[in-house]
This record gives structure tokens, sequence and C-alpha cells, in this order.
């Protein structure tokens, strides 16, 4: 695992536990962290269950015992560390979203395609895997809700109201790529296709930086920015806006936020058809609630269905029906996944080419606020190879 941060911890967790907890077809090793600070890498290591610690991703790459590099940095070094693994022959997990631009995922999508046969690359949409997302996804497949007419995706937070908090390296655009947008819409872009079958065709939309200076971290700390009397400029949006047109006709509202006040970790997606609506929210994550429109009048209304039975997605390998998950099982589902998808020679998903879908929705949208919220369509990638 190639960084150690926040996202670190959650890999780790998933990493550790996915082999306990279900019948892999293969026994998974943790075998190396790696980090820029020798000591600090060292103690996530011992705190995390990694066997080893190391400073240089491109010497642990290279080693014949490492099968998986799991890439957990910021952004703008995810493009370099993934295609690096790929054409060493590693199979490939990166954290969400899958790069900074555009380029940089095309590049990445096509160096998963030139892969070595049997390589894998998967991205880390977790939320995905959260069982009531899965179960979402599996009822609106079958029909559950009819056609889809309309979709509400929001995420939203308040980490950053206080205007003293610090300049992070997700406030930076050299080091972040954008900011709410990327950083939680993607999430939203994400689970919209995935919940739907269906792809975001245009856009058009708006985003705001509220708080334009932050304090530095200090020196050393790795960011870049003119400071002025000690504050560096936030080159990130805060709150991203925008409408979506889905390839089924269907229109979406879009809400990617980290001025939220009072609002934590707030990722809600709502599908509206004909026949019926569900509705989830993260911090409930448990439940989902779902709207049948075909059922009696005298019986109409949203139904919480408590997503904790063995028969639904995931949780046969938890506890006893009612005993509720929390946010770091999505994390032991995606490596599960991952490595159940390598040892049967098949493709994982969300792959690159959907994490360039993504990040090709995040782009029009950039575009869309440059240019007074004119609506921008989405072109599909066409392969290097093609």
């Amino acid at each position: 695992m190639i960084g150690y941060g926040f996202m670190g911890a959650a890999h780790s967790v998933g990493w550790r536990q996915a082999p306990r907890m279900f019948d892999l077809p293969v026994d998974v090793e943790m075998a190396v962290v790696v980090g820029r600070n020798a000591d600090a890498v060292a103690t996530a290591a011992r705190r995390w269950g990694w066997a080893e610690s190391a400073s240089d991703w491109r010497e642990v790459i290279a080693r014949d015992d490492i099968d998986i590099v799991d890439i957990v940095t910021p952004g703008d070094s995810h493009a370099e560390i993934a295609i690096a693994a790929l054409q060493a022959g590693k199979h490939v997990l990166v954290e969400k979203p899958l790069a900074n631009t555009v380029a940089e995922a095309e590049a990445m999508a096509d160096a998963a395609a030139a892969a070595d046969d049997g390589v894998r690359a998967m991205v880390g949409f977790t939320y995905r895997r959260v069982p009531a997302v899965t179960l979402l996804r599996d009822l609106i497949a079958a029909g559950k809700v009819g056609r889809v007419q309309e979709v509400r995706a929001s995420y939203r937070q308040d980490w950053l109201v206080d205007p003293e908090t610090p300049l992070a390296w997700r406030l930076q655009k050299e080091h972040a790529g954008s900011g709410a947008l990327g950083d939680i819409g993607a999430h939203i872009i994400d689970m919209t296709q995935f919940v739907t079958g269906q792809s975001v065709a245009a856009v058009s939309g708006t985003v705001e930086t509220i708080v334009t200076q932050r304090p530095l971290l200090g020196a050393g700390s790795g960011l870049s920015g003119t400071a002025a009397e000690g504050y560096g400029e936030v080159t990130v949006d805060d709150v991203a806006l925008f409408t979506g047109r889905l390839d089924g006709g269907a229109l979406v509202s879009f809400e990617a936020t980290r001025f939220a006040t009072g609002r934590k970790n707030a990722l809600a997606i709502e599908v509206s058809g004909d026949k019926g609506a569900l509705r989830f929210e993260l911090e409930d994550l448990n439940t989902l609630q779902f709207y049948d429109r075909t059922a009696p009048a005298e019986l109409q209304g949203f139904t919480r269905i408590l997503v904790t039975e063995s028969a639904h997605p995931y949780v046969a390998a938890w506890w006893p029906a009612g005993h509720v998950l929390g946010y770091e099982h999505g994390f032991v589902h995606q490596a599960k996944d991952l490595v159940e998808a390598i040892a049967g020679g098949t493709a994982p998903h969300p792959s690159f080419a959907e994490g360039l879908a993504v990040q090709r929705v995040l782009d029009a949208v950039e575009q869309s606020a440059a240019d007074d919220s004119r609506w921008v369509r989405i072109e599909a990638h066409q392969p290097a190879s093609a």
C-alpha cells in the first residue's frame, strides 16, 4: 500500500479483515506500506498490521513478492504510480477519484487496457459496496422503481466552515485536482451511474470557493501557495452544484459541498421511477427507504428496509440480523471483491474505464462552470489502441 493517511487506515482495515470474515480463494499478506516519512510510515505499519515499511515506492513495485499495489496517495501521484505498477505486472487498486485530470485518467485507463493478460485494475469507489447501496442497485435492475425518471444525489459535509481551518493538500489544485467536486462529488456521480446502470451524458453546473485564503500549515508541509501574512490561497472549489442528464433521459440534481453547516458525512441518493422510489442516506447506512407505487393506495408510503439480513449483499459473512455494519465494512468488501476477481480471472469493478467516465463528468462540470453554466456533453473515450 502506497500512502498511509486517512485512507491508508481505512484500506488497512479492509485488507486485514477480508481474509478473516470471508472465505477468500487465496491467502492475503499485508507485505509493505510505503510513505516518504520513514518514521511515520514505520509507525503506521506497526499500528495497522503491515509486515514492513518502506520509503521508495519504485523499489517496492519492482519486488517479486508484491502482487497488488494499493494507492492511497493524493491524486497528483496516482497516474505515475499506477502506470508504473501496471507495467511491472502488478494488480492495482487506486483510491477515488482516479486522477486529477482527464488526460491522466485516460493514460491510466489505456495502461490498464494494455496490461498483460490477467493483470487487473480497480478504482476505489467504496460506497458501492455498502450493502444497502448494492441492494438499491439490485432492486432498480429488477424493475422495482420502473423507468427511472429523476435522481437526486448529494454529498454534504461541514469540515471547512471554520475559515481558520488550515490549508491542507485537499485545498490546493495541484495536489487534489479539484475541491468538493472531485473529493465527494465523484462519489455521487459514480453512485448515480452504478445504481441506475446509466451514464451521465451531459451536465450544467457552477462551483464556488467560499473561503479563498487559509492559514498555512507551516514549513515542511509539502504544500505550495503564495503566503500572505501566514495565509495561502485556496485554489479549489468549496461547493459544486450541477444538473445532469442520464443517457436514458432522466434528469439528475447533484450537490457536493464541504460548507453544509451541521452535516458531517451526509451522502444521499434518491431514485424516482414510474413504479416507485428508493432512497439511501450514508449517515443511516444500514437502511434503505422504498416506496412502492404499485401497492394498494391504503398501503402506500415509504417503507424502511433494515439491510442486515443474510440474504442481503455481503451481510451473510457478518453478524445476525439487526447487528449493524459501519463505514469500514465497505473497505473489507472492496478487498474481498478485488481478490476474488483476480483469483477468478474476471474484471473487477469499478474499472479504470469507469473511473475515467467519472473524471470526464468532473471535467465537464468545470467546463460548464467556467462558461456561464452552459450544458456540456460528455464524450466517450477512445482507447489508444483503437
